[in-house]
């Protein structure tokens, strides 16, 4: 699963965060929640841009629990998945689980509770990149690239079933 071409010139598109800050750091952590959604304000209209609309989300009031859906196209048919994460208390040294409850015990690319793995290729790259990376980041250079190794992966071998 490693970064291809396209997906690094789109993540190097989305603005890089400055404010270190995590859910305890009261004002700042409301600071790096506003550089937070203009990056991921960027990245939809990057998207939306190259007609590659992939993911709803939204926030709790204090930014700390996410929820969403995010989807993915796989021969002209779209699979969509409820998409949920926690900001950690480490944040932002340390990345968001990102969750997809439903794929939970589908794939060995998943942890228990439907959280993705990313250690291998993309936590080393936060960790490299910390506070800079945020949320948006970790959609990019996380979570789609995991979307588009798996979800084909998991349709062709029947443990989703072909729509």
């Amino acid at each position: 699963m490693a970064v291809n071409e396209n997906i690094r010139d789109l993540a190097q598109k989305i603005p890089l965060l400055t404010v270190r800050a995590g859910p305890r750091d009261g004002e700042k952590w409301v600071q790096r929640l506003k550089e937070e959604y203009t990056a991921l304000i960027k990245y939809v209209e990057l998207n939306k841009k190259q007609d590659n609309d992939w993911f709803t989300l939204e926030a709790n009031e204090d930014g700390t629990r996410w929820h969403g859906k995010c989807w993915h196209i796989h021969n002209f048919a779209k699979y969509e998945f409820d998409l949920e994460f926690e900001i950690p208390v480490t944040y932002p040294q340390t990345a968001p689980e990102l969750v997809l409850p439903e794929l939970e015990g589908k794939t060995p690319k998943m942890y228990r509770g439907g959280k993705i793995c990313l250690s291998v290729h993309f936590k080393p790259l936060w960790a490299k990149n910390s506070p800079h990376f945020g949320i948006a980041h970790a959609l990019v250079l996380g979570l789609a690239p995991w979307l588009a190794a798996e979800i084909p992966y998991l349709i062709d071998t029947g443990m989703i079933p072909a729509k």
